[in-house]
């Protein structure tokens, strides 16, 4: 195709002289033609820039999440630091941690389920366990936190934590919305920056450590009905794009992941499928790629999903807006209904 275009050049010359035309006469009279030229011309180029790489990408993706093995975490360190462990994610993840040999370290807000999973770890996978009960809705537990996990030897940490709304809802109608908005931000955001401000100086001492940060797909767009909500997690993906660009040089792997639906109590599915994984399937899936990705969905459909919303984002901004609505609305109504059903 790009070939063809020094050719037609050379085609309009020749016929320019045979029929005594000055040049701007005759291409105004090829211009169906040479618009033709131009718009393939331009598709082979865009095609050659953004959607091969694309599709590098997604198919490398794939590669790592159903082809390679889960790494020895070990040999970053002895420790791992899960929070937001005894529930969906967060415990996949200190589980699966677990499973390759590490200790772990688990931080939740309730102490008998943290005890219980606990218990759990130390009786399957035969490691040592702490537990540390915190409310990530505070900003005065972080004092504790250090003192705790000082002098560890800590090689993974995995900032899970997180809240969102009661049910999807306009900004200024969200219920008790003050309080809850400031304590989304502290749970999602000030968490992750606390935590990895206590581990990260001793990681970058030794010049090794892992630290997954865990967004959302709600993160890559606005979303009304979870503007909050979502805005917590496009912090989380720029805070984590920056930090990998700083820390890279000193041997530590900062790894964002942005998953959709798992089937986990925040998200409200109960049922697993080939879209929706179950919380120990995603965190399989995800390990594997730690050390190719520093950015993934985490699970192979939800890769897609993140390339999609990407796309749409580039291409046609305000059609990831009307999905969200078109998702998020009719959920507003039904938790709405419910509301008034139990008010009667």
């Amino acid at each position: 195709m790009i070939g063809f275009v020094p050719l037609t050049a050379l085609v309009i010359i020749a016929e320019c002289s045979s029929r005594k035309m000055t040049l701007f006469s005759l291409l105004m009279s090829k211009l169906p033609l040479l618009w033709v030229i131009f718009a393939s011309v331009i598709t082979v180029l865009v095609v050659v820039v953004v959607a091969i790489p694309k599709l590098f990408h997604i198919a490398q993706s794939l590669f790592y999440q159903w082809f390679c093995p889960i790494p020895q975490f070990k040999s970053y360190g002895r420790w791992a630091v899960v929070t937001g462990s005894t529930d969906g994610i967060g415990r996949a993840y200190a589980r699966e941690l677990a499973r390759r040999g590490m200790d772990i370290i688990l931080l939740s807000r309730s102490l008998s389920k943290l005890q219980n999973v606990a218990a759990e770890i130390e009786k399957e996978f035969k490691v040592m366990t702490r537990v540390i009960d915190v409310d990530f809705t505070r900003t005065d537990i972080y004092e504790r936190i250090r003192q705790e996990l000082d002098g560890m030897d800590i090689g993974v940490l995995v900032n899970n934590v997180g809240m969102s709304y009661p049910f999807p809802e306009f900004f200024a109608e969200v219920p008790d919305g003050d309080k809850k908005f400031m304590d989304l931000i502290t749970c999602n955001n000030v968490s992750m920056m606390m935590m990895t401000r206590i581990v990260l100086p001793a990681m970058a001492e030794k010049k090794k450590g892992i630290i997954i940060n865990l967004s959302s797909l709600s993160g890559l767009c606005p979303v009304p009905l979870l503007n909050v909500y979502a805005s917590t997690k496009a912090f989380v993906e720029s805070f984590s794009r920056g930090l990998a660009s700083e820390y890279k040089r000193k041997g530590i792997i900062v790894h964002l992941v942005t998953p959709g639906y798992v089937a986990t109590n925040m998200s409200g599915i109960r049922t697993a499928s080939w879209v929706v994984p179950t919380p120990e399937k995603f965190v399989r899936s995800d390990l594997r790629c730690v050390l190719h990705l520093t950015h993934t969905g985490g699970y192979w459909f939800h890769n897609l999903l993140v390339e999609g919303i990407r796309f749409l984002n580039y291409c046609v901004p305000s059609s990831a807006l009307w999905i969200m609505w078109f998702q998020l609305a009719p959920i507003r109504a039904k938790a709405l209904r419910k509301q008034k059903e139990k008010q009667k």
